[in-house]
């Protein structure tokens, strides 16, 4: 398969300036691919995955790739669709951010060759006669203003800077000096970088007369609830296991809507599509598996942290939902059980209700009871329906998970 029909069936494709995208990558060049960074953190989130991704397949189909840090424009401040002015970080925090992104991507990219660069390196040797000169006076400001990203904030009390306002024409000037440094003729990103990205196009033909292009991704949002993806409650879900525990990580992927779950496989896995087709008539033959959202899970847990990781992840999550046996945990499966769920300790010979109560989930020793005579209460493996059953770790083992329906639960643990 072609690399424009394999990245336009994973959905990776929004926009292009070439009349077709086989002209950009299958027209026999071997293109010198862009993607830009801003270090504003020190680590990468689920929501930066996918030009990354999109990347490893343009590298295996044979192309080069730069990753461009903006230690310069970080200084700056991308105004797109941004309320407000970011806080500038110092010239040290962004240098140990940017050290910090550069071994996330390091780790989530399939090639050793892929080159790194740093836009401070020349941007900080920029005067302001040059900028002026060389660079500003190919941009308009008609054209600048009539970005949305820029017009949104021309509506706003605080208005927009003209440092800020000036980002788009450093951005543009990085692709004409990686297109004359290192041939470079294409540059990616998201669909919100489309302006910036075009006003490096076209700079760099008239300045050069080469022939380039701009290739950009679409918004990811999950279908079912129309949210941006790369959230959990409202929290990043970092790629650095100190922040988001590998866990953590791979239940924010289980957690994927039905109606998400396939897209998802094409873009954050390297799964063939066909057989991806297969898992769609699988997990629609059986609604309530979750075999998608599982196999999603542990193919991007095993890329992100590895195969064991994602095992260990993955025993943990099928214990918790009951699908798992909690007496063949090792030693760091029970550390990892008990660091990610709720546990509560207990005491030898308390009542079933009374641990419902103590541990949240009822609120009350008469609704406990309502619970467990419907039902909706299981203890390790099985549901229960006595009332007058009493915990001890002779009868239920040193670790016992208790369920209240789906996804109410907490693991006991004896005093």
């Amino acid at each position: 398969m072609k690399l424009s029909e394999e990245l336009q069936k994973r959905g990776f494709v929004f926009q292009h300036t070439s009349e077709t995208l086989e002209e950009i990558f299958d027209a026999g060049a071997t293109r010198t691919v862009y993607l830009g960074i801003d270090p504003t953190a020190d680590s990468m989130h689920v929501g930066h995955l996918v030009p990354y991704m999109m990347l490893n397949h343009i590298m295996q189909a044979g192309h080069k790739v730069i990753v461009l840090m903006g230690g310069g424009t970080a200084l700056i401040g991308d105004p797109s669709f941004k309320e407000q002015e970011r806080d500038i970080a110092s010239i040290d925090t962004i240098s140990e951010q940017c050290k910090g992104l550069e071994k996330n991507i390091r780790r989530i990219t399939t090639s050793d060759e892929i080159a790194f660069v740093n836009n401070y390196d020349w941007l900080s040797k920029l005067s302001a006669i040059e900028f002026l000169r060389d660079v500003g006076k190919h941009f308009t400001v008609n054209n600048m203003i009539k970005k949305e990203s820029v017009a949104r904030r021309f509506e706003t009390e605080q208005g927009i800077s003209y440092t800020e306002f000036s980002y788009s024409l450093l951005q543009g000037y990085d692709f004409y000096h990686l297109n004359q440094t290192y041939g470079c003729d294409v540059q990616i990103g998201g669909s919100d970088q489309w302006g910036n990205i075009i006003a490096g196009v076209d700079y760099t033909r008239r300045r050069t007369g080469a022939e380039v292009f701009a290739l950009t991704m679409p918004l990811i949002v999950d279908k079912a609830t129309g949210k941006k993806f790369g959230k959990s409650e409202g929290n990043a879900v970092w790629l650095d296991a100190d922040k988001t525990s590998v866990y953590q990580f791979y239940q924010f992927w289980v957690n994927t809507s039905d109606e998400s779950v396939i897209d998802y496989l094409k873009l954050f896995t390297f799964m063939p599509l066909d057989e991806i087709a297969a898992v769609a008539i699988e997990a629609e033959q059986d609604l309530g598996s979750r075999l998608g959202q599982k196999r999603l899970a542990f193919e991007v847990t095993s890329f992100i942290h590895g195969e064991e990781a994602a095992k260990r992840a993955r025993e943990v999550s099928d214990i918790l939902f009951g699908e798992g046996d909690i007496t063949a945990l090792d030693e760091e499966g029970t550390h990892i059980l008990l660091q990610n769920a709720p546990h509560q300790e207990v005491a030898e010979g308390t009542p079933l209700v009374d641990v419902l109560v103590d541990s949240g989930l009822a609120t009350s020793k008469r609704e406990a009871r309502t619970f467990i005579e419907s039902g909706a209460v299981t203890l390790g493996t099985q549901k229960v329906t006595g009332l007058e059953i009493v915990l001890s770790a002779h009868d239920h083992g040193p670790l016992v998970p208790l369920r209240r329906g789906k996804k109410q639960f907490c693991v006991l643990t004896f005093k």
